[in-house]
């Protein structure tokens, strides 16, 4: 049988690393639009490794974290890829965070994490001595990592395993017959099983084969800014916020990066093109699907205040400042440098809800990931896993 896995992400790396080591007599393409690999969401995060801490228990992003972090750091160790199981604190700064910071603790408990500790104020400063908190909560299993290395020991691995990656290679379109003929720019390929990682656009991939489910992408980036190497003692790993149910994201945090330095952020606000890295990139038909689209109106429409204040901290480095200061009181605006920024492929559905699980969609001979948000790479292992389990008897025939 010949699979291709459309989408030289790190999920797709990891699907196709996963199928030749489960069915090493498939014969495997992976096809990807830019020159290498992990060029959009894998390659501009801030490269967190993920344990769980968040997700509801019993959800797949509750179970795939916390076995895909295992699976990641195995591959890590066996790939010479840096790594740093470094933990990160979780801290309420005020009172009405606290029942949060406890609800929090036991969701975490329940998915099944070690280590959990929870911490008073001497006991926050013993850990990150800048750190504003009332109480927190200490996850050790929690790291960071290099994912551009790990994308480029998939590539060694798949292609060592006898698949075939080719870069440069978007795909235009699909034609259903006997079997799959996959079109792009340069050449034709044929397949009998397709598996659609692509991201950010995985949503019109989807489309392109026949398969017309409602949900649909809508890009928020995600901008941040970099410590001053003279300040970056005011962080010595990871410091997040406890998040806000009202709002469905997680909010500005401190991330130690594996390679040195520090990063402030991200915030989110709209994205004018899926592959919007800067404030002035501009994709009409990206913004025209985005603004079209009902569902986004009705997202718009209950958080609307969210959306106002995500955008003025956009456009203001005071404003932005002053959300990080929360979590580290002694940080200045001074004392930040422009970062980087990556663009979330967020699912949202018709009715302006965002899709909070991953989700899979399974069509006659393909299955279509629709919705790989953080923390897609940690888990991108299991996902893998998941997904040849969902297509498991498509790919034994």
């Amino acid at each position: 049988m010949k699979v291709a896995v459309i989408g030289g992400g790190i999920v797709g790396l990891a699907t196709a690393h996963q199928l030749l080591c489960r069915l090493p007599s498939t014969e495997l393409l992976l096809l990807e639009k830019e020159e290498g690999p992990g060029r959009h969401q894998s390659g501009n995060n801030s490269g967190v490794l993920h344990c769980g801490l968040y997700y509801k228990p019993g959800s797949a992003k509750a179970r795939l974290a916390v076995t895909g972090i295992r699976s990641m750091v195995d591959f890590c160790q066996k790939n010479h890829v840096a790594y740093d199981l470094c933990g990160k604190i979780v801290v309420a700064t005020e009172a009405e965070e606290i029942p949060r910071l406890h609800s929090l603790l036991e969701r975490g408990t329940a998915n099944g994490l070690l280590g959990l500790q929870l911490l008073k104020g001497e006991q926050i400063r013993e850990i990150e001595p800048h750190a504003a908190g009332l109480e927190a909560i200490r996850v050790p299993q929690e790291g960071i990592v290099d994912y551009p290395a790990v994308s480029q020991a998939m590539v060694a691995a798949i292609r060592a395993r006898g698949g075939e990656v080719r870069f440069c290679s978007e795909v235009t379109g699909f034609r259903q017959g006997p079997r799959w003929v996959i079109h792009t720019h340069s050449a034709d390929y044929e397949a009998d099983f397709l598996i659609n990682c692509t991201g950010l656009h995985c949503d019109r991939v989807s489309r392109m084969a026949g398969n017309h489910d409602p949900a649909k992408i809508v890009p928020f980036r995600g901008e941040y800014y970099k410590l001053k190497p003279e300040r970056q003692y005011l962080v010595k790993n990871l410091i997040y916020p406890v998040p806000d149910p009202k709002f469905p994201f997680l909010g500005v945090h401190f991330t130690r990066l594996i390679h040195g330095g520090v990063e402030a952020g991200p915030n989110a606000v709209l994205a004018l093109a899926r592959e919007g890295y800067r404030k002035t990139d501009f994709s009409l038909r990206d913004t025209v699907e985005s603004l079209t689209y009902r569902g986004f109106w009705k997202f718009f429409l209950r958080y609307p205040s969210m959306c106002w204040q995500e955008l003025k901290r956009s456009m203001s480095k005071e404003l932005f400042c002053r959300s990080l200061q929360r979590l580290v009181p002694d940080l200045r605006v001074d004392d930040l440098a422009q970062g980087g920024a990556g663009v979330r492929a967020q699912a949202m559905s018709p009715n302006g809800d965002l899709v909070q699980d991953f989700y899979f969609v399974r069509q006659t001979r393909a299955l279509h990931v629709l919705n790989a948000p953080s923390p897609a790479a940690t888990a991108s292992l299991a996902i893998a896993d998941e997904i040849l389990d969902t297509a498991r008897e498509a790919l034994a025939g």
